[in-house]
């Protein structure tokens, strides 16, 4: 006899821990030990998060059978998943996972479970593995609340698309300087940089943050002001308590490092995104050129001379159960 309370499906989203990298990479535990402790780390870390992993994963499928059916996901099939229409998606892992699981899918809700909490902590990760018997009927009944997250959306004239949680990376692979044309709101320039970021409101406390701050660490330092020649300002709001809301339907982009020549300029080096005013790049870059999300640089989209990408708001929504 059927005793689950739902035929909906719940998809739960499980990534590799460290050691399950280390033996696909050594092939065997003993191998990826000996390579460990020759650089003098404690290989039992590695071997506790895996346990304590397996146990989160095997509570988690045990939880959920009692409430849907569940389909395990392994992270690198997530991008080429189909999600159904009345899918519930719970990922058990990081905010990164939390984070590269929300631009594959549509209007699913998503729960994101903490598998270890005195290991991780994170902000997409309100719930433990012990509050999913509480959480999934609710979300099921509609009885808890569920907060909407902008996206991101960069697209090529090839019509290429690739979506963005957090942010997007518009420069090359390397450390060479990226070379291309900006365009945003009538004014265009040439520009030499280490890339472009742009941010939506839940990733303002993230990669943005941190290339604001050094940006006003900077200009506020006595140095920067004897090199230039500049006085002290009047202390603002500092950027490092920069938040936005998750629905805020704004993105940022700021230029890293641009770098003024007689060709290339630097007065267009941050600015807004919305709805009506999106941001054009067209690449000068003969190889190497990449637009990659939420700092996984291995799912990207080329980016090499002649490609224009378009970004802006995406015309779908993260929906994360809080």
């Amino acid at each position: 006899m059927n005793s689950r309370m739902s035929e909906n499906k719940i998809v739960l989203v499980k990534r590799k821990t460290r050691l399950e990298e280390l033996i696909v990479r050594y092939n065997t535990i003993q191998q990826a030990q000996f390579y460990i402790e020759r650089l003098g780390v404690d290989f039992t870390d590695y071997i506790q998060e895996d346990q304590n992993y397996r146990h989160a994963v095997e509570q988690s499928v045990m939880t959920l059978q009692s409430i849907g059916r569940v389909q395990l996901l392994e992270r690198e099939h997530v991008p080429n998943f189909i999600f159904g229409d009345d899918d519930i998606v719970v990922v058990l892992g990081q905010d990164g996972l939390v984070a590269n699981t929300m631009k594959y899918v549509t209007h699913q809700p998503l729960i994101g479970v903490n598998p270890d909490p005195l290991r991780w902590d994170g902000v997409l990760l309100p719930f433990q593995v012990r509050d999913l018997i509480k959480i999934v009927p609710e979300v099921l009944s509609k009885r808890r609340t569920i907060q909407e997250v902008m996206l991101a959306k960069a697209e090529l004239n090839d019509g290429q698309t690739l979506y963005g949680v957090n942010d997007l990376f518009i420069g090359r692979k390397t450390h060479v300087s990226a070379r291309y044309q900006l365009q945003l709101a009538g004014h265009t320039e040439q520009q030499s940089s280490s890339g472009i970021i742009v941010s939506t409101g839940m990733g303002a406390t993230g990669w943005f943050k941190s290339v604001l701050a050094g940006a006003s660490g900077i200009v506020h330092s006595e140095s920067y002001q004897q090199i230039t020649g500049s006085v002290q300002y009047e202390e603002t709001q500092s950027v490092t308590t920069t938040s936005l809301a998750w629905d805020t339907p704004q993105l940022y982009f700021t230029v890293r490092e641009p770098f003024p020549s007689r060709t290339t300029s630097t007065n267009c080096v941050f600015g807004q995104i919305n709805q009506n005013q999106p941001l054009r790049i067209i690449s000068q870059m003969p190889e190497n050129g990449v637009i990659f999300s939420d700092g996984v640089e291995s799912d990207f989209l080329e980016f090499n001379s002649g490609m224009t990408a378009t970004i802006g708001l995406a015309e779908k929504r993260g929906h994360l159960v809080v």
